[in-house]
C-alpha cells in the first residue's frame, strides 16, 4: 500500500498494523495519526510453527512472536518508507496464555476463573523501520498486572451479552464496559488497552527516532 508523501518537516510516515480501535485511540490521544494497515497473519499457525520449532513458550514472548510476524506482514505489503508497529496482546492467567474468546461461552467460563483474582496482560511490540535511512527491526513486550473483581454470574451472563468480550484479547476492557470489572493494575494501563506508549517512546529511541518525529498534533 502506497503512502501519501508528505511535505518536508513532516512527521515521519507512521504506520499502525492493528485492527484495533483501542490502540488506534491511544495513538491519537497523544498526539500520533497512523496509516492503518491491518495484518492478515494466521496467529494460529504462527503459534503453532513456533512451538513445533522451539518447544513451549512463555506467554510474554507469544505476544512478542505475534506482534513481529504482524509487523513483518504489514511492512511487506506498504510500498512506501515508514515506521511499522506490530502489536499483540494476551492475558496470561494460571500460566496458560488466552486470546480473544472463540464464543460466548468461553468468555463466560474465563470471566469465572478470572473474577476476584488477577491476571498478567502482555502486550508485545514489534518496531520496523523500512525507511532508506532506518533499518532498525525491534522489539520488546510489555506486562501490566489486572485484578479482577468478584463478578456475580448473573454481572458475567450480562457482560458476555454485550458481546465485548468476544472482541478483545484476555475478554477484558478497562476502558470500555469491562471499566467496572477492573479493580486495580500494577504497571502502564495503556498497556492494558493494548500498546504502551512508554515503551513504544523506548522503541523508537533505540531506532534513533525522536516521540516529536511521529507526533502530529503539536
Amino acid at each position: 500500500m502506497p503512502l501519501s508523501p508528505l511535505p518536508p518537516g513532516s512527521p515521519v510516515p507512521f504506520v499502525l498494523g492493528s485492527a484495533s480501535p483501542a490502540r488506534l485511540k491511544t495513538l491519537r490521544g497523544a498526539g500520533v495519526e497512523p496509516v492503518v494497515l491491518v495484518s492478515e497473519v494466521d496467529e494460529d499457525s504462527v503459534v503453532a510453527e513456533a512451538l513445533d520449532r522451539y518447544g513451549p513458550i512463555e506467554p510474554a514472548d507469544i505476544a512478542l512472536l505475534l506482534a513481529r510476524a504482524k509487523a513483518e506482514d504489514v511492512t511487506s505489503r506498504t510500498d512506501s518508507p515508514a515506521l511499522v508497529l506490530g502489536c499483540d496482546s494476551v492475558l496470561e492467567l494460571d500460566g496458560e496464555v488466552h486470546g480473544k474468546p472463540a464464543d460466548a461461552a468461553e468468555a463466560a467460563a474465563r470471566w469465572r476463573r478470572m473474577r476476584g483474582r488477577s491476571g498478567i496482560l502482555h502486550t508485545g511490540h514489534w518496531l520496523i523501520d523500512d525507511r532508506d535511512t532506518g533499518g532498525a527491526t525491534i522489539g520488546a513486550t510489555a506486562s501490566t498486572t489486572v485484578y479482577f473483581a468478584a463478578l456475580t454470574d448473573s454481572e458475567i451472563e450480562d457482560y458476555v451479552a454485550t458481546g465485548e468480550p468476544l472482541r478483545v484479547a484476555g475478554a477484558f476492557t478497562v476502558d470500555g464496559l469491562g471499566g467496572p470489572f477492573v479493580a486495580g493494575i500494577e504497571g502502564d494501563h495503556h498497556n492494558v488497552v493494548g500498546l504502551s506508549l512508554p515503551l513504544l517512546r523506548d522503541l523508537l529511541a533505540d531506532a534513533g527516532v525522536g516521540w516529536f518525529d511521529i507526533v502530529t498534533a503539536r
